[in-house]
């Protein structure tokens, strides 16, 4: 049977990742499948490519490519699955893999009781600088949070992230709240190069936040997903999953929350017309997740949510159909910071 190959981005002629031309060659792809993945199958299994599609590509840095395959074994009915290979320019990213694999087995299965789960982890292709996860299916938090049960849904993911932090999985990395601020100066800065007539005010802005990161305690920190926004989150019926861990560290909870929350404000303003229409989806969420971590976290859920916010202003002038609210956001950073 033929293989369906599908890449729009021409990603086989990428100089600093030459490995891409083999991992969408379908001879080679099939070969290397069969060398690694052979605990999929079995000892008398098949596995079988049958397509490839590169759907996310950063030149020169990173790639998506997705798999689909039939798995033959001899005491079951042939399965279909489709699975996620992560490829990146430098040597393949053992970090995030590890800390699917520990999330995996730490009660985040696709079976698990609570139905709070994480992609399964599949193996690693070395000569792609490649890992694989399984592809899960369902429908991304942001097109279910505007509904009507997104209440409810707010208070499932506020309880995936925290039972996250419980796992508490070890990372060599750290993430502080110094970091957070770092960064925001960072992309500020461009913004205000971009845009000389909000100079003062966006370092109005900075100095606010500065302020309130002085002021904002520093707990223990634990492991955090740090990437934590609605298009992470996948439904599938009554399973929740959680995705993308490629920044997973150790940090402060709240910034999970804060950073989902600030992310939802955005999404409203931008797409319902109001910063304040999912304003009740937004507060189940940090209720419940007060509920389980303590009300001394709410404060600092506040202070992620304002910088995340402020985050937004540079990242509304990196696409173009954003531009239009860049200074609306801006304005409701300093209605949040007192700054005007």
């Amino acid at each position: 049977m033929s293989v369906s190959v599908i890449d729009s981005f021409g990603v086989a002629e990428d100089p600093k990742m030459p490995f891409l031309a083999r991992a969408i060659n379908p001879i080679e792809v099939q070969q290397q499948l069969e060398r690694y993945l052979s605990p999929l199958t079995g000892e008398k299994g098949q596995l079988l490519l049958r397509a490839i599609r590169v759907t996310r590509y950063k030149p020169e840095r990173r790639c998506l490519i997705e798999y689909d395959l039939e798995v033959k074994r001899p005491d079951a009915e042939s399965e279909e699955i489709t699975l996620l290979g992560k490829a990146r320019t430098r040597d393949m990213d053992k970090s995030t893999y590890h800390y699917l694999e520990l999330l995996w087995n730490a009660g985040f299965r696709a079976d698990s009781e609570d139905g709070i789960s994480v992609p399964e982890p599949i193996g690693v292709i070395p000569e792609f600088h490649m890992w694989l996860q399984r592809k899960v299916s369902g429908t991304v938090a942001t097109r279910l949070l505007p509904e009507s049960g997104g209440v409810a849904l707010a208070r499932r993911i506020a309880e995936a992230i925290h039972k996250l932090h419980q796992a508490d999985i070890p990372s060599h990395r750290r993430h502080t709240i110094k970091a957070e601020l770092n960064i925001l100066h960072e992309r500020l800065s461009i913004v205000a190069q971009m845009n000389p007539q909000w100079v003062n005010r966006l370092k109005r802005i900075l100095d606010a936040c500065d302020r309130l990161g002085a002021t904002t305690p520093e707990p223990g920190l634990r492991g955090i997903h740090r990437d934590f926004y609605p298009d992470q989150i996948v439904i599938d019926g009554r399973r929740l999953y959680v995705l993308d861990f490629d920044l997973y560290c150790e940090g402060d909870p709240a910034l999970d929350i804060g950073n989902f929350l600030g992310h939802i404000t955005e999404q409203s303003l931008r797409t319902l017309g109001s910063p304040d229409a999912l304003l009740e989806v937004e507060q189940a969420m940090e209720d419940r997740f007060v509920e389980l971590s303590g009300e001394a976290t709410r404060p600092r859920v506040q202070a992620y949510k304002t910088f995340t916010i402020a985050r937004h202003i540079y990242l509304s002038t990196q696409f173009p159909e954003r531009r239009p609210f860049t200074e609306r956001l801006l304005e409701l950073c300093e209605e949040r910071l007192s700054c005007r």
